[in-house]
């Protein structure tokens, strides 16, 4: 362990000291636990303190780090969750800079740049890691496998160097090697083949026979296939170097591709699978969707490992995707002519002489672009001295002790080195904008981005926004991404047409929907199908590589995703396939089987909010119910925004509104989902106006008051329900009438506004009456119920408050209940009744809890909170996750309430400061929406923070603008205040 700061080494102190960074350095950039540091640095042998020895020493080591400037070169120890990590440059410490001119090593083929990248590497290691201060038991639980890594590393080299024909100075290297690992085989092989090549054949042989006997003395084994095959070669060969017997050595692999792009890890776990020792025949498989690179990682594999195969690599495209693939006797007669064997008429003839001639040979095998495992298995030899490697888009899931390496698509990073290998950087970096935006369009498939690079290359004089622009509409994106043999339609196709014609329907369909991820249920819908056949072809859709994994839902239940470039070939075909009929009904049954489920789930769990769609026409029923209502909506929502704008584009009007309208009573209404909620009611009302569609154009203004009230934009929902009031009275709509109204009474009341609040939730509540709606009832009543209250008339409010509580019971909606609970426990806190308000409250608290309604769980908390302050409490419940909910969900009067409650509970416990900050912060939220009362109320909590802090002319100003406000708009707490009243609101 040693530290190198400008030039000099760094006096690292104590063992403990030294131990503890060099494991952080090991671990750069990740952090180790103080339990985990204490566990490596004394194991069971404890000191006194261990966390307080670890603590010393990280504290001693900031101070050497420090002194020496060890931040200069981007060096920091730092402190993490418990822990402590050093954060800095991988390059900088040696063990990390072996690892990477490792893996670079691996991932070229030229043996001049691989050796000198060995030579490189190799020189950094000097011995064990922390050898001079970590035992051999911390060695082998944290770094297991790096002695080993040193010896690939060593033999990777080796074998570059026997490729130069450098083998006269590796006898002697390879000698001493062997006294140190004497029961290594590959040392003793390339040892064997050094000492042939150097004119030493009986030597060459006599270390076989040394290999052999130690192994059978010591371990009662026999050598491997690698041992035997180079024995019986130096057995055959004179004195020619490079001709290592006389058999034809194919060489079929194609060229490597010269801008191979990142891949590293997947290159690394090839290359050592394919040339580890094994008992078995290794085969790996590399899959994944059309375009993403498959055939390049296995050629840049098959090539890397091509030394350790010295009796031939044989490549075959099976052209599994197309409409004639290879057949596996095409192949193998290809193979054996290559092998320089006669070729048998029947396939089980060539079968059997293949595997006969590669037994005992070392014979890498690629079978390139596989359609399924019937196609490959005659086409694997029946020995472990041979390897295969396949690609193919499906996942092979059949082919037994298969290594698998699945391709994802590019991150950004990967897709922009790709891109500057193909055009150079001067173009990307001259507009890096550009480049990442083109990057996006292509979706990080590299076979899109590799012919983003040959159509720029084409034309020189495009600057890479021309491309972008080009890109940008869906419509021709497929057009513009073809250059020469590279076309991504073509690539895409070529999986599309193997698919059977229902599955092929469904891609179509949801390539139309253009949603971003889908459940099965979805498909159902699209097909007018059963669940159990969605899912059948959901699978083949992924056996196609045309759809994916997206995650796992909270129900447990899988998402799917296809990929941008794929969903605009679906959209594609799906205008070209399917009439505009069947388009608008798949898309109609896609949206009603929402519809559908959505009204089942707020049958069993009514929310208590007022639909603004009084029925709905385009349910389409389907045999699904999810078991989380909550986890489905939330999973749903973005598809469903996207799914929203799609059918209000295709001018589907009817299915659009309703669908938006719906979402008011569900997620968007009671998760403040603003974005969302915009989203879907603009495209919708504007395919309504289109339409000249006034019911659904009247619910979906109605919808938009309600998202500006939710908002606290209380102006601009005025605007919305009058609008959409107008709409309802011309054509008779008693229900979209009353739900207008009930949104306007609410932001009146909010307003301070409380006499037209108190008329307009009149007229409401009596047309909901009227009709018997229900939720209506509920909603009104409780809203009205706070009117009266504001105003000081106790009595009236209770009435209507219990209306509201008996309609929601009757309704079966326990959220409508919990919230008309928490409006009785206000009125009785107003009344003085605090034992009583509490109780009430820690009621409504309860069922919301059960509910998992986190944003009025934090409103019932407030108000409970509250109650118990009124009582005298000191120690009350904590609000700090309350007042993070409504900064989450965007909820300023509920942030505002929290924060004067705040203010109120310092000012109990004698917190001055604390309860002024928390208050001018109420004032300042209240001020920013217009909410003069609620500002007033909390002008009076500061009034008397200021008395308390013997500020009497600061409490008589904030007293008085109080008393103003609630003179202004008929507030209860003016005659309170007037007449110096103790109750409180």
């Amino acid at each position: 362990m040693e530290a190198v700061v400008d030039g000099a080494a760094l006096d690292l102190g104590r063992r403990i000291e030294r131990i503890i960074l060099g494991l952080l350095l090991v671990n750069l950039g990740s952090a180790l636990s103080a339990e985990r540091l204490i566990d490596l640095v004394w194991g069971t042998h404890l000191p006194n303190h261990p966390r307080r020895a670890v603590q010393v020493a990280v504290s001693r080591l900031r101070a050497l780090l420090s002194a020496a400037g060890a931040e200069r070169h981007g060096f920091r120890l730092t402190s993490s969750g418990g822990g402590y990590l050093v954060e800095g440059d991988l390059g900088l410490v040696d063990l990390h800079r072996f690892t990477a001119l490792h893996r670079k090593a691996i991932s070229v083929s030229a043996p001049e740049e691989r050796s000198e990248l060995l030579t490189e590497a190799l020189g950094l290691w000097r011995g064990p890691v922390l050898g001079d201060i970590a035992s051999a038991t911390i060695r082998d639980r944290m770094w297991p496998g790096f002695d080993e890594q040193m010896l690939a590393a060593t033999e990777l080299r080796i074998d570059s160097d026997l490729r130069l024909g450098d083998h006269v100075p590796l006898v002697a290297e390879l000698a001493a090697l062997l006294r140190e690992h004497p029961l290594r085989e590959r040392l003793v092989c390339q040892s064997m083949v050094a000492l042939l090549r150097s004119g030493r054949q009986a030597e060459a042989l006599a270390e076989a026979r040394v290999f052999r006997a130690r192994l059978a003395e010591e371990h009662g084994l026999d050598p491997g296939p690698e041992l035997i095959e180079t024995e019986r070669v130096v057995l055959l060969t004179d004195r020619a170097p490079l001709a290592l017997g006389t058999r034809p050595v194919p060489a079929l692999l194609p060229p490597a591709a010269p801008d191979f792009t990142g891949r590293a890890a997947e290159l690394v776990q090839l290359t050592t699978t394919l040339t580890s020792r094994r008992e078995a025949l290794p085969v790996c498989v590399v899959s994944g969707t059309g375009g993403v690179g498959k055939s390049t990682l296995a050629i840049r594999a098959a090539h890397t490992v091509a030394t350790a195969f010295p009796d031939g690599q044989l490549y075959a495209d099976l052209r599994g995707v197309t409409t004639c693939p290879a057949t596996p006797g095409e192949i193998l007669g290809r193979f054996l002519r290559a092998l320089d064997q006669d070729v048998p008429e029947s396939s089980s003839e060539r079968e059997d002489l293949y595997r006969s001639v590669l037994a005992g040979r070392r014979v890498l095998v690629v079978l390139d672009d596989a359609r399924d495992e019937a196609q490959i298995r005659p086409l694997l030899p029946g020995h472990a001295e041979c390897a295969v490697l396949v690609t193919s888009r499906g996942l092979l899931a059949d082919l037994p002790g298969a290594r698998r390496v699945d391709l994802g698509i590019f991150d950004e990073d990967n897709a922009l080195e790709l891109l500057t290998k193909l055009i150079g950087t001067r173009r990307v970096t001259a507009d890096a904008g550009s480049a990442s935006r083109l990057i996006a369009l292509c979706g990080g498939l590299p076979l899109a981005v590799r012919t983003a690079g040959a159509r720029l290359n084409a034309r020189r004089e495009w600057s890479l926004e021309v491309l972008v622009d080009r890109l940008a509409d869906e419509r021709c994106r497929l057009d513009e991404l073809a250059s020469g043999d590279l076309e991504v339609r073509a690539n895409v196709g070529l999986s599309y047409r193997v698919l059977d014609p229902l599955t092929q329907r469904a891609f179509r369909l949801l390539g139309l929907l253009g949603i971003p991820d889908f459940a099965p249920w979805i498909v159902a819908a699209l097909l007018d199908t059963e669940i159990a056949a969605a899912e059948d072809v959901v699978d083949r859709l992924v056996d196609a590589r045309l759809a994916d994994l997206a995650a796992t839902g909270r129900d447990g239940r899988p998402r799917y995703r296809i990929h941008d470039l794929h969903r605009v070939f679906a959209a594609e075909r799906a205008e070209h396939e399917e009439s505009e009929p069947e388009r608008a009904a798949a898309i109609r049954r896609a949206l009603g089987a929402w519809l559908w489920i959505s009204g089942r789930l707020a049958a069993s769990t009514p929310s208590g909010e007022i639909d603004p769609c009084a029925t709905d026409t385009s349910s389409h029923p389907i045999d699904y119910l999810p078991a989380d209502g909550a986890a489905w909506f939330d999973a749903e929502l973005s598809s469903l925004v996207v799914a929203v704008e799609r059918a209000a584009a295709m001018d589907l009007d009817v299915v659009a509104s309703e669908v938006s309208a719906g979402l008011c009573a569900t997620s968007l209404g009671i998760g403040n989902r603003f974005e969302e909620w915009w989203r879907t009611h603009d495209a919708a009302i504007a395919a309504a106006r289109r339409a000249g569609n006034t019911r659904c154009e009247a619910m979906l203004l109605a919808g938009l008051g309600q998202l500006r009230y939710a908002q606290d934009r209380f102006d601009a929902a005025h605007e919305f329900f009058a609008s959409a009031l107008l709409l309802f009275d011309a054509s008779g709509d008693q229900r979209g009438r009353a739900v207008v109204l009930a949104g306007m009474g609410s932001a009146y009341r909010e307003q301070g506004r409380f006499l037209a609040a108190r008329d307009t939730l009149g007229q409401a509540l009596l047309d909901f009456r009227a009709i018997g709606d229900e939720a209506g009832i509920g909603y009104t009543s409780r809203l009205a119920a706070s009117v009266e209250l504001e105003v000081g008339d106790f009595h009236p409010a209770l009435t209507v408050a219990h209306e509201a509580i008996r309609a929601y019971k009757r309704l079966g909606s326990r959220r409508g209940e919990a919230l008309a609970l928490r409006t009785t426990s206000l009125i009785h806190r107003a009344m003085a009744e605090y034992a009583h308000a509490a109780d009430l409250s820690a009621r409504a608290l309860h069922m919301l809890e059960e509910l998992d309604d986190r944003l009025m769980f934090a409103y019932a908390l407030q108000s409970l909170v509250k109650a118990e302050i009124r009582l005298g409490a000191t120690v009350v419940p904590s609000l700090d996750d309350a007042l993070a909910t409504c900064r989450a969900h965007q909820d300023r009067l509920g942030e505002g309430l929290i924060l004067r409650t705040m203010g109120e509970h310092a000012l109990a416990t004698g917190d001055l400061t604390g309860a002024q900050a928390r208050l001018c912060q109420a004032i300042g939220i209240w001020e920013s929406v217009d909410l003069p009362v609620f500002r007033a109320r909390a002008l009076r909590d500061l009034a008397d923070v200021h008395t308390a802090a013997g500020r009497p002319d600061q409490a008589a100003r904030a007293r008085d603008q109080a008393i103003a406000i609630f003179a202004e708009f008929g507030a209860r707490e003016h005659a309170e205040l007037a007449g110096h009243l103790s109750a409180r609101s």
